[in-house]
């Protein structure tokens, strides 16, 4: 029975450190090849691992690479405080810093064009990162709303957009980089949802 269960074990767990350098290689390897020329097998050299080995935990490129992104998804940003545009700064700061460090912009159109034929790339994006971040802000905004901080009649979820919006904004009209954009988006969103006998 001993010999059974050593058996089994020998093969199929699933070593944290193997899947923290998987995850570290894909980033790397994103920022540097893009999601069109990068390959698993580049993944698995990097990372000195078995394309199996990646194989028992992500089944497809997309699913490999947004884990990645998901991985990253503020794990440099301090915790949140309770100062609401501290950490509403803090939240679009490392946002920015994961979309600049793995040429997301890149990433962002390859999904946008490949949509109708990888529906799975976008999908999986939204799913574990975009979607998760939209969510942080708006809990940052739901709490300064039952704090009286943001008008009760607030729509959080345009708030939210309009939060996320300038980074894509300056990008695209190559105004991108500016390192107070994240402070500017947040004062100026707070301001229009500050209650109005302030």
């Amino acid at each position: 029975m001993s010999g059974k269960a050593g058996s089994r074990g020998a093969g199929r767990p699933r070593s944290a450190e193997k899947e923290a350098a998987i995850l570290r290689a894909a980033l790397e390897l994103l920022a540097s090849q893009g999601y069109t020329r990068l390959t698993l097998d580049q993944v698995a050299t990097a990372a000195g691992v078995s394309k199996s080995t990646m194989f028992l935990r992500w089944k497809t490129k997309a699913d490999l690479l947004t884990a990645a992104l998901e991985s990253a998804r503020m794990a440099d940003a301090p915790p949140l405080t309770g100062d609401v545009r501290a950490d509403l700064v803090a939240i679009l700061d490392d946002f920015a810093a994961t979309v600049e460090r793995v040429r997301g912009m890149s990433l962002i159109g390859t999904c946008l064009a490949e949509e109708a034929h990888t529906p799975e790339l976008l999908a999986l994006l939204r799913e574990r990162t975009v979607l998760p971040r939209r969510a942080l802000l708006r809990e940052v905004l739901l709490q300064a709303r039952e704090a009286g901080r943001v008008r009760a009649d607030a729509d959080v979820e345009a708030a939210v957009s309009a939060l996320l919006g300038p980074f894509y904004a300056d990008y695209m009209a190559g105004r991108g980089g500016r390192g107070d954009w994240a402070a500017k988006a947040v004062d100026l969103v707070l301001a229009g949802l500050r209650p109005v006998d302030d």
